[in-house]
């Protein structure tokens, strides 16, 4: 796990939850296949399986581990176009900012919302079913709000995970 991003350095862990290692590679296992049976995961971490499931419970306890997620391929459902939407949020409505971003979140074409550090304020992850009805999107949810004093939109052609 030295190369991971999670890596131990020393005694020295930047956060208060206690990992090591072993930890570090049930998380890197976890984050490449969610549904993998304990058995499986507890072999590849070199693990009794009882020991491999009571120490990803204690990393969902400690709230390392905070849910599991299914990866939907969205084009087979019909959706065409993926855009994120840079958002600047209105002078005047600065102690608005995470309650609108709370609000579009809510919406079923937001897949994600990032409140960001500088410009823009808020950076939107869109998915719909074609351009117009992107466009459509946009002129209801962001052009319309007060708060929002620009957007842009960047259509996303590919996304690699």
């Amino acid at each position: 796990m030295a190369d991971s991003l999670w890596s131990v350095h020393g005694d020295t862990v930047p956060n208060p939850v206690r990992v090591d290692e072993t930890d570090l590679s049930i998380l890197a296992e976890l984050s490449k296949d969610a549904r993998i049976a304990n058995n499986v995961l507890a072999a590849k971490v070199g693990l009794a399986p009882s020991t491999c499931l009571g120490r990803v419970k204690a990393l969902s306890k400690a709230g390392v581990i905070t849910g599991y997620h299914a990866a939907i391929n969205e084009e087979l459902l019909g959706v065409a176009v993926n855009a994120m939407i840079s958002v600047i949020v209105s002078s005047t409505a600065r102690d608005r900012l995470l309650s609108s971003a709370h609000q579009l979140k809510e919406l079923a074409e937001v897949k994600e919302v990032f409140v960001l550090g500088g410009s823009p304020d808020l950076l939107v992850r869109v998915a719909t079913r074609s351009i117009g009805d992107l466009r459509t999107f946009v002129a209801a949810h962001l052009g319309s709000n007060r708060a929002f004093s620009s957007t842009q939109t960047v259509i996303i052609f590919e996304h690699l995970a």
